[in-house]
């Protein structure tokens, strides 16, 4: 609605926002459409992304190793998938611990005092990857 002030200037009133319980809602609504298997398999794709990245893979070579956050990426990753892959089809799980595997393996190369084999960042739940 455009209103014109004393001033002679227009004034547009402002329109109602969504509130948070109607975001939720419409998120709610949404989620509830999504099989359960793309949604792991998402977020397993985000953590995958983000470990990459921390381990150095990414393809700009300003962006800085970090490999604390990367080591707690791969952990994540690890479990998740572990814990993920009876739920999913094995054609998922074995994408993701490729993925995985490559990301483990590229934070070895990385580290300057590599762990021990078997104590790397998900070999708790991997076991030993070298």
């Amino acid at each position: 609605m455009t209103t014109h002030a004393p001033d002679g200037h227009e004034h547009v009133a402002p329109t109602p926002a969504e509130t948070p319980a109607d975001t939720a809602a419409g998120a709610a609504r949404d989620i509830a459409e999504v099989a359960a298997v793309e949604v792991i398999t998402t977020a397993a794709v985000h953590l995958l992304s983000a470990a990459a990245v921390k381990v150095g893979l990414a393809d700009d070579p300003e962006t800085q190793k970090d490999l604390d956050e990367a080591r707690k990426l791969i952990n994540a990753l690890a479990g998740l998938i572990t814990a993920a892959a009876p739920e999913i089809s094995d054609m998922h799980a074995r994408s993701l611990r490729d993925g995985l595997r490559s990301v483990q393996l590229a934070f070895r190369e990385a580290s300057v005092i590599p762990d021990p084999i078997g104590q790397g960042p998900g070999e708790k739940w991997t076991g030993p990857v070298n």
